[in-house]
């Protein structure tokens, strides 16, 4: 061992005296780890670091998880390169410390940060390389890199190429790509998990796998059951889109005094049904009218892979009801699209699209649903008039259909395929702190959530698993580990899929190392 390392070592015994000796233990073994190819010594964080909470809030998104109150972990593992990984998860299985695995910090009930337990982070935002092939037309890219990154990287090699994820452009890749993550091109090309074609996966013994030597099953698992139940997935391969020179963008308003239950009734008859190219959202807030009076506002921002004109025809033919006027109607490339639909300034450069500072940061709740059946004008005259009572939760919804309903529900661990409409997201946010403010405005996302129910699908009543939702079940990882991850399983996952992440789980982690609050549990032992 080296000089430099025996001092840090003597440092970090003696700053840890006052923690378990399971994390004195890690920390030694990482340093001393056979493993490393370069040092791991300045990628280790303790609180007694004057850096340490800057590191850990540099990818902590949700404002809700960074109180006084929120559990902190003891250590911060910032890997550098592969060896760092592979040293680390074979340290904390030795050691028994839990580790949670953070991108970009966007889980929503921040899993990937916090726990209960005494946890270390291994964070992976200098995993972010990026490599283009616009040959081949497709792209390896590193599970810390963001999505604006990825999407500015092939922006810079074709202007006809996209990717088919989300519209945020600081979401990391790592927990987006494996939970199944979405954007304004899934009518047309699916999820993320649609069109990854290898990955590369450290696992629990700390080998580093990719598609052929971790098998057909492991690959099904994490590309759509979420990464971090299965090993730390260091990268993805994908295959890129085409997308036309010119799309089209638009954003309609439509309030109570516009017939907005006339066209939210229409919407919800033919969002699933319009062509491919089209994915028009639609999300219902409450607002003050002309009159100070709270009303519903529904607005309804679009993309459209295609021109104007082929637009326009489209909206009169199947939704003439929204209205849409070609005035409305705004042409860019696709990559302007993605910093158009994210609300950035007209005439922002794309790379903007690199910046991995969020334009706000509040603390937030996110719960999900999906819809089976239109909902009649009554019921939704029922929901306004709730939401106004209400007047904080929003309610988004995603249409379906296309491409989505032409994948079968197994092809993938994600299940909500043919047969749905939409999936409806309920979101608030607020800007105090607190743990008696988060309750009452969370309590307020569950109001209408149960209001909702009559709405939605049932038995299950499914939710999507990167819109992460503790509400609908906890797994406290003991002897009952099985049945509270089949509570909310289910409902992520549906029966099958979510019996064959089991089986795949109990394959390759059969001690349950890669854990957390909503992880895929083993099988009981007495099933095994």
């Amino acid at each position: 061992m080296s000089l430099f390392a025996l001092i840090f070592l003597f440092l970090f015994s003696h700053s840890l005296a006052t923690s378990n000796d399971a994390e004195q233990n890690f920390i030694q073994c990482l340093i001393e780890s056979t493993e490393l190819t370069t040092p791991i010594t300045g990628a280790i964080y303790t609180p007694v670091n004057s850096s340490f909470p800057t590191v850990l809030q540099a990818y902590i998104r949700n404002l809700r998880f960074n109180e006084s109150t929120t559990p902190k972990p003891a250590i911060i593992v910032t890997a550098l390169d592969l060896s760092h990984v592979q040293a680390s998860v074979k340290c904390a299985k030795k050691h028994k410390l839990l580790m949670k695995t953070r991108s970009g910090g966007h889980d929503y009930e921040g899993l990937s940060y916090v726990a209960d337990d005494p946890f270390f982070i291994l964070d992976l935002f200098n995993f972010r390389s990026i490599n283009v092939s616009i040959e081949d037309e497709t792209a390896w890219v590193q599970s810390g890199a963001t999505l604006g990154e990825l999407y500015y990287r092939i922006s810079e090699k074709s202007s006809t190429h996209g990717f088919p994820a989300g519209v945020c452009p600081t979401v990391g890749v790592g927990g987006h790509f494996s939970g199944a993550g979405y954007g304004n091109m899934m009518r047309k090309y699916g999820l993320t998990v649609d069109n990854i074609i290898d990955a590369e996966l450290v696992d629990v013994n700390g080998k580093l796998l990719n598609r052929e030597s971790m098998g057909e099953d492991l690959f099904w698992a994490i590309t759509g059951g979420g990464g971090v139940s299965f090993g730390v997935v260091i990268s993805y391969k994908v295959n890129l889109v085409r997308v036309p020179a010119k799309v089209t963008v638009f954003q309609v308003r439509r309030t109570s005094e516009q017939n907005v239950t006339d066209v939210a009734h229409r919407w919800l008859r033919v969002a699933d049904k319009l062509d491919n190219n089209l994915f028009i959202r639609m999300v219902f807030d409450v607002v003050n009218n002309t009159n100070g009076e709270k009303t519903i506002r529904a607005s309804f921002p679009s993309l459209f892979l295609g021109n104007t004109t082929a637009l326009i025809n489209i909206m009169d033919e199947s939704f003439p009801e929204l209205g849409l006027q070609r005035s409305d109607c705004q042409e860019m490339n696709w990559t302007q699209s993605v910093l158009w639909y994210y609300n950035f300034p007209a005439g922002s450069p794309d790379s903007t699209l690199l910046s991995r500072i969020p334009r706000s940061l509040t603390h937030l709740k996110r719960k999900s649903d999906y819809v089976k059946k239109p909902i009649s004008k009554q019921g939704l005259g029922f929901i306004f008039k709730r939401m106004i009572e209400l007047e904080r939760p929003g309610l988004t919804f995603n249409p379906y259909g296309g491409r989505m309903a032409e994948i079968s529900e197994f092809a993938k661990p994600f299940p909500h395929r043919a047969g749905n409409i939409a999936k409806i997201q309920y979101a608030l946010d607020w800007p105090e702190n607190g743990v008696e403010a988060a309750n009452r405005y969370i309590n307020l996302t569950r109001v209408l959530f149960e209001y909702m129910t009559p709405f939605v699908s049932k038995f299950p009543r499914e939710a999507f698993l990167n819109y992460r939702d503790l509400d609908i079940g906890v797994n406290n990882n003991g002897k009952k580990s099985f049945l509270e991850g089949t509570v909310y399983g289910v409902k992520y996952f549906k029966k099958t899929n979510f019996r064959r992440l089991v089986k795949v789980k109990t394959m390759v982690d059969p001690d349950n190392f890669f854990r957390n609050e909503q992880s895929i549990p083993t099988l009981p032992s007495s099933w095994k």
